[in-house]
């Protein structure tokens, strides 16, 4: 029963670091894989929880638009369109910097302003992200 709620505390650590929310799951890897967790399997639950957490956001970009007009509203016109425009700029492949600290989520939300298909979204996030836990996992490990 332990194991269950350790993977699924480091799902939701990752998860809700995909968001906006002010969260790390690197940390929570990596003290996982120092405690002798299978390392194949903490990997797949967090790469699924952050993908899923980066769909959110990718859904939340196609919905919150409308509402830009709104004093409420997170973001001011001029800082939309500046990522607009950076997003048109560098294209879907900025994706690939969806796994990075500060960009990689606002990213993900502005993918779905844009209306970036959601298979190409999905492809270039999960590479990002897979890829970022990977290289976390082999530098742990190989130099634990």
């Amino acid at each position: 029963m332990i194991d269950f709620t350790v993977y699924a505390g480091l799902f939701l650590a990752a998860l809700a670091a995909a968001t906006i929310l002010p969260m790390q799951s690197e940390t929570l890897l990596v003290g996982l894989l120092l405690a002798g967790y299978s390392p194949w399997l903490l990997i797949t639950v967090a790469s699924v929880g952050n993908v899923l957490g980066s769909v959110i956001n990718w859904l939340l970009g196609r919905g919150i638009e409308r509402f830009r007009h709104r004093p409420w509203f997170p973001a001011s016109n001029a800082r939309l369109e500046r990522a607009q425009s950076w997003y048109r700029r560098y294209g879907q492949w900025s994706l690939l910097l969806s796994w990075a600290p500060i960009i990689g989520d606002p990213l993900t939300v502005v993918a779905g302003v844009l209306r970036e298909p959601f298979s190409m979204f999905l492809l270039l996030v999960a590479v990002a992200k897979i890829g970022r836990y990977l290289v976390l996992a082999a530098i742990t490990l190989n130099w634990a």
